[in-house]
């Protein structure tokens, strides 16, 4: 009897087996003020950023095995953090463009910092990037660019990662 996989198991699934794989790329994605002409006939599908929102376009280099390679969106802003796990809330929507059928990503607003309570020892502050603590893994596409809404303070990263070799279960 085959397994039926659910689409929430499997991206969680998909993390655990593409961690040990990750490559960190270099840079971030652009924004509207930066795009190649490229990436500007691309960008013709997706509507324009709303009032307080920047739009960020990530374009990935073609691969030989696409079908291998996830990509992380990874959103936050660096500010002044302890010793204690740090993270925002705000969920990451996906939509398509209508007429295009080309998906994209918003996210509506950043939510409220979250922290651990440990006590921190004196003058353990220091800047670190805070994420949100969803980080979707997409469809890796050289084809079509990865276009992300969010607020104008957030800033957008992201890492792609490569599949291993497959294994068989015992």
């Amino acid at each position: 009897m085959p397994l039926k996989i659910l689409p929430s198991l499997f991206a969680g699934v998909a993390a655990l087996t593409l961690a040990a794989c990750a490559t960190a790329q270099a840079g971030s994605p652009m924004t509207d003020s930066t795009p190649s002409a490229q990436t500007a006939d691309a960008l013709k599908a997706f509507p324009a950023a709303s009032a307080g929102q920047t739009r960020h376009v990530i374009t990935l280099p073609a691969q030989a095995d696409e079908s291998a390679l996830k990509v992380e969106l990874i959103l936050g802003k660096t500010q002044t953090v302890d010793c204690n796990r740090q993270f925002f809330g705000g969920r990451l929507e996906t939509r398509t463009a209508e007429g295009w059928g080309y998906d994209y990503y918003v996210l509506p607003a950043l939510g409220n910092a979250a922290s651990t309570m440990m006590g921190c020892p004196p003058g353990s502050e220091r800047q670190a990037f805070v994420t949100t603590q969803e980080q979707p893994l997409i469809r890796y596409n050289s084809r079509l660019p990865v276009v992300v809404y969010a607020p104008s303070d957030v800033e957008v990263r992201y890492r792609v990662w490569r599949a291993g070799e497959t294994q068989t279960a015992r």
